[in-house]
């Protein structure tokens, strides 16, 4: 992923964020087995730390066909984007320039996770790790317990396998022109917000925070 030095995240803490406002279903990505093309899987997941790193908590059915895929090589992608939007010519004309002479772009923010992954298929591990999930997309607790014979999940464990993805490298882009002029940007993110189409009001709002951090972009 191409990522200019104006559209990188400010810090980890950033990405982080961002992920956690929500961001919590994305694709994952495995290497394809020999003479086929790579495996991509949407699949929402929950953010972990641990004493050694990041991990991501994911489940999925056990007749996927994606496990041969992470058997034969674990190391695998995470992608999530979002907060996206067109951004047409007419807006992005040169000051003083005509509208018919500016560039087209695409806003967005992504983040990529490279993860080493292993697999849980023991039920205690399985079950430990949607009680994990749960807690995460559900903390008002408003769900029955996750325990190996107890009903009603415990019937179930054996149709699906986990995976804890251990993160072991970051790329995070927030694509938002951060190095064009402050007022620009400024009426950029006016225009979407009154456009609100889409992605539109998320892609607004990321430009006006990339905004209030960054200001005038100037190399660092």
């Amino acid at each position: 992923m191409l990522i200019h030095p104006w559209d990188a995240a400010l810090d980890d803490e950033e990405w982080r964020t961002w992920l956690a406002d929500g961001h919590d279903f994305g694709q994952l990505v495995v290497n394809g087995l020999p003479g086929q093309p790579p495996a991509v899987i949407p699949t929402h997941f929950s953010v972990e730390d641990t004493p050694t790193g990041t991990d991501l908590l994911v489940h999925l059915a056990r007749p996927n066909p994606v496990w041969a895929n992470i058997d034969a090589d674990p190391d695998v992608v995470v992608t999530v984007i979002d907060d996206c939007a067109y951004i047409p010519t007419t807006w992005r004309a040169k000051a003083g320039g005509p509208d018919e002479d500016g560039v087209p772009t695409s806003y967005y923010a992504a983040v990529q996770l490279r993860c080493l992954a292993e697999i849980v298929d023991d039920p205690a591990g399985k079950a430990d790790l949607l009680a994990r999930q749960l807690a995460h997309f559900q903390p008002a607790g408003d769900h029955p317990d996750v325990a190996v014979g107890a009903p009603p999940y415990g019937r179930m464990l054996p149709g699906i396998r986990g995976l804890r993805l251990h993160v072991t490298a970051v790329a995070a882009t927030f694509k938002y022109d951060d190095s064009n002029p402050t007022e620009h940007r400024a009426q950029v993110a006016t225009r979407l917000a009154t456009r609100a189409t889409g992605r539109d009001t998320g892609a607004a709002a990321q430009q006006r925070r990339r905004l209030a951090h960054i200001g005038t972009w100037r190399l660092r």
